[in-house]
């Protein structure tokens, strides 16, 4: 039997919408991951095929070809476990009634069937409009973040299961909104700021850019240099921003 899920792809900030296409047949027993997946889509037919069995879903011994549309595509990362995880479920039967054809599905499997927190949710969220998508089931720790985009449906799931029972109507998940005003953390005052450091502006400017996009940044210096700034303080500091 042969069912379409769909996901996204990201490059850059640019979306592609991704056409996973699950089919399964007799044969030999066997699963293949085709459409130009790199080694961790390719990885994820383990972590499917164990998060469904750990739902106590049996699984057939059939032939399982994954194709990920459009195959001149490269594929990165983890975030397609959910999506093809749902078609392999459409195609067994377990979810053959489901109507998910304005929808979209992010999300790491975990071997126990939770659903882990991907990167790139919101990027994708806005590009998925584009293409005329509706709802975007994401994992619950990206639900917020999804909910900024309005214009869509957002639902938030935790583990694989339960996203089972809700497209089979056994279970309702609320949709998900997010408060603008106070997603962003309130400013916080410091006892220290870098005013007090006089000169060094290549070495503030880059603290700065790292501090503001979450990166890492080592120093490096002879002893004595004050690398560290003020000991604890500014170990506090920097902790505070990543750094």
């Amino acid at each position: 039997m042969l069912s379409v899920t769909k996901s996204m792809a990201l490059q850059g900030l640019n979306g592609t919408l991704i056409n996973v296409e699950v089919d399964v047949s007799s044969g030999m027993p066997m699963w293949e991951i085709i459409g130009l997946p790199d080694i961790s889509v390719k990885e994820s037919k383990e972590r499917v095929k164990t998060a469904i069995r750990n739902c106590g879903i049996d699984m057939p011994s059939r032939r399982y070809i994954i194709n990920l549309s459009p195959a001149d595509l490269r594929k990165e990362g983890s975030y397609l476990d959910l999506a093809i995880s749902v078609g392999v479920l459409k195609s067994i039967g377990i979810l053959d009634n489901a109507d998910i054809s304005n929808s979209i599905f992010i999300g790491e499997l975990s071997l126990d069937s939770k659903v882990k927190k991907v990167n790139g949710v919101l990027p994708i969220c806005i590009e998925a409009l584009k293409y005329g998508i509706k709802r975007v089931i994401v994992p619950k720790e990206n639900a917020k973040e999804a909910a900024i985009i309005k214009d869509l449906e957002i639902i938030g799931v935790q583990d694989l299961q339960t996203l089972i029972k809700y497209l089979k109507g056994e279970t309702i998940i609320d949709r998900e909104f997010a408060d603008i005003e106070n997603i962003f953390e309130k400013e916080i005052e410091y006892e220290i700021d870098f005013s007090e450091v006089k000169g060094q502006e290549i070495t503030k400017r880059a603290l700065e850019i790292a501090a503001a996009g979450g990166h890492n940044i080592l120093m490096v210096g002879s002893p004595g240099s004050r690398k560290d700034y003020d000991g604890k303080k500014s170990k506090d500091y920097f902790t505070r921003f990543n750094i």
